[in-house]
C-alpha cells in the first residue's frame, strides 16, 4: 500500500471523526461532557460499545491467540454474559437510584471519603493500564508495517494518536464518543467480516466447509473439562470471565459512563443485556478468524512475525493483510478496522479518566461554576500526557500476547474495586475508612505472593483469571476485620 493512499484513508476517517465532533460538540458544559445530559438511545449506546468492547486486543490479539489457547477464550466470553446479568439487575438499579455522575460516589455515601478515593484511584490505574495496553497494540502494529519504513519515531505515532482523540473529544467528551463509537464499531465488523471472505475464498471453503474441516477442528476446542489445575479449565474460565466483566464494566467508570447516559435503568438495562448476547457471536467471529489465519499462514508458508527475538502472534492479521498481496481492498479495510479499533477505545477511556479525577478527587461539582469546565479542560489535558508516557513506557516492558498481559494486571488491580463494591452492597457493616486502602495494597500483595506460587504450595494448581475473585475475597476479609463493631 503506497503511503500516499494510506494517508488519504487516514486523514478521511479522521475527517469523519471530526465531522460527528463537530456536530456533538455544540454544547460543551460539564453535563454534556460527563453524562450527554442522559438522552442517549440505549440502541446506540449498546451498538457503539460492542467496538469499544472488543478494541484493538480483539482485533488482533484474539485471533493470534487461538494458536496457543484454540477457542478457551470463549469460555471467558461465557462469564461475561453471566456477569452482565449482574450488572444489569444489580448495579445499574443502584447506580440510577443514587443519581451518581462517578460510580465511586456509592463508596462516600457508603463508607467515608477514603473508601471513595480508594476505589477511584484503582480505576484510574486499571484504565490508565488498559487503554495504554491497548493504544500500545494498534500503534505497535502501525509502526511495524508502516511507520518504520518512513522512519517515523514511535513515540511520534504515539503523542499523534493521544493528540487526535484530545482534540475530537475535549468539547463534548461522552456525548461525541457515544456517536463516534457506532462508527468505529461498523468499521471494526466490516473489517473482520471481509477479512473471512477473502480469506475463505483464497483456502477454496465456503463458511459451512470451513467449520466442518480438519483445520477448524485442529483450533476449536472450547470447553476444557480435563486438568483442573490447568488455567483454561471450563469453570474457572467462566467464573474468571464473569468477575472479570463485573469489575471492568460493572465497576469501571468507563463502560458504566455510556450506561449511565440513557434515558432510565430499563433502557440502561436491554443495552447490557444485548451487548452480552452480541459479543458471544462476534468473539467466536474473531477466533473464526483466528483459525483461518493460521490455516492460510501454513497452506502459504507465512512465517509469524518476530520483534527483538520474540514471536508475536499478535502481528499475524496484520502481515496476511498488508503484506501478502491478498488486494488493495484488504488492506484499505483493514486499515480502517484497526483504527477504528484504536481509537473506540481509548478515546472513551481519556473521557472517563477526566469524568472520574474530575469528581472523584477534585469535587469539581462545589467549585465555583466559573471555573468548573477549566479544571475539567486542564484534567483533560494532564491524562492525556500520562496515556503517552505509560504507552510509551510499555514499548519497552510488554513481551507476548497483550490480551493476556491485559487480563492478568486487570486481575490484580480491579480485585480491590470488587472487594470493596461487594462488602458495601452485601453487607450492613460500617467499616474504619482511614484503613481501606491499606486493606486495598495488601490483598494484592496476597494475590500477587499467592498467584506466583499456587503451583508449588497446591501441587501444580495454576490460578487463571479466577485471581480475580481471590484478591476481591482477601478485599472483603479485610474489611470485615476492620469493620466497626455494633453498638
Amino acid at each position: 500500500m503506497s503511503p500516499v493512499l494510506l494517508a488519504v484513508i487516514i486523514t478521511c476517517y479522521f475527517l469523519l471523526l471530526f465531522g460527528i465532533s463537530y456536530f456533538t460538540g455544540k454544547d460543551d458544559s460539564n453535563a454534556t461532557f460527563f453524562t450527554a445530559n442522559k438522552k442517549s438511545p440505549w440502541y446506540v449506546v449498546a451498538f457503539g460499545m460492542i467496538g469499544a468492547s472488543l478494541s484493538g486486543v480483539t482485533f488482533i490479539s484474539v485471533p493470534g491467540w487461538v494458536q496457543s489457547t484454540q477457542f478457551s477464550y470463549m469460555q471467558i466470553v461465557f462469564g461475561y454474559f453471566l456477569g452482565y446479568i449482574v450488572i444489569a439487575y444489580l448495579l445499574i438499579p443502584l447506580y440510577y437510584k443514587l443519581k451518581i455522575t462517578s460510580i465511586y460516589e456509592y463508596l462516600l455515601q457508603r463508607f467515608g471519603k477514603t473508601s471513595h478515593r480508594t476505589g477511584a484511584f484503582f480505576f484510574l490505574v486499571s484504565r490508565i493500564l488498559i487503554a495504554s495496553f491497548r493504544l500500545f497494540l494498534v500503534a505497535s502494529v502501525l509502526q511495524y508495517f508502516i511507520l518504520d519504513a518512513w522512519h517515523i519515531p514511535f513515540e511520534f505515532t504515539v503523542i499523534s494518536s493521544v493528540l487526535i482523540i484530545w482534540l475530537y473529544t475535549f468539547k463534548s467528551g461522552i456525548k461525541t464518543i457515544i456517536w463516534t463509537d457506532i462508527m468505529q464499531t461498523f468499521f471494526m465488523l466490516i473489517a473482520v467480516i471481509a477479512a473471512i471472505i477473502i480469506l475463505l475464498n483464497k483456502l477454496d471453503f465456503s463458511f459451512t466447509e470451513f467449520i466442518q474441516s480438519s483445520t477448524y477442528k485442529n483450533y476449536s476446542k472450547t470447553i476444557f473439562t480435563g486438568d483442573f489445575n490447568d488455567k483454561k479449565h471450563w469453570l474457572k474460565s467462566i467464573l474468571g470471565g464473569m468477575f472479570i466483566a463485573i469489575a471492568m464494566t460493572g465497576l469501571d467508570q468507563d463502560n458504566m459512563q455510556k450506561n449511565l447516559t440513557c434515558k432510565n435503568i430499563k433502557e440502561s438495562q436491554k443495552n447490557v443485556i444485548s451487548l452480552g448476547f452480541i459479543l458471544i457471536f462476534v468473539n467466536f467471529v474473531f477466533l473464526s478468524l483466528g483459525v483461518l489465519l493460521f490455516a492460510y499462514a501454513d497452506k502459504f508458508g507465512i512465517s509469524i512475525p518476530m520483534v527483538k527475538g520474540e514471536i508475536k502472534t499478535d502481528l499475524l492479521f496484520p502481515e496476511i493483510a498488508l503484506n501478502q498481496d491478498l488486494g488493495l481492498g484488504l488492506g484499505i479495510i483493514f486499515i480502517l478496522g484497526l483504527i477504528a479499533a484504536a481509537y473506540s477505545s481509548a478515546d472513551s477511556a481519556l473521557t472517563s479518566l477526566t469524568t472520574s479525577f474530575s469528581i472523584d478527587f477534585l469535587d469539581i461539582e462545589k467549585k465555583d461554576i466559573s471555573k468548573q469546565k477549566n479544571i475539567r479542560k486542564r484534567v483533560h489535558v494532564a491524562f492525556s500526557l500520562i496515556l503517552i508516557l505509560v504507552i510509551i513506557s510499555f514499548h519497552h516492558l510488554i513481551k507476548g500476547n497483550v490480551i493476556n498481559s491485559l487480563l492478568q494486571v486487570s486481575s490484580f488491580t480491579y480485585g480491590p474495586l470488587l472487594g470493596i463494591f461487594s462488602f458495601g452492597i452485601f453487607t450492613k457493616y460500617q467499616i474504619k475508612d482511614p484503613f481501606v486502602w491499606v486493606v486495598a495494597i495488601l490483598s494484592i500483595v496476597f494475590t500477587y505472593l499467592l498467584n506466583q506460587n499456587s503451583a508449588h504450595w497446591f501441587n501444580g494448581f495454576v490460578f487463571g483469571y479466577e485471581i480475580l475473585i481471590i484478591n476481591g475475597l482477601f478485599t472483603f476479609i479485610g474489611l470485615f476485620i476492620i469493620r466497626k463493631k455494633e453498638v
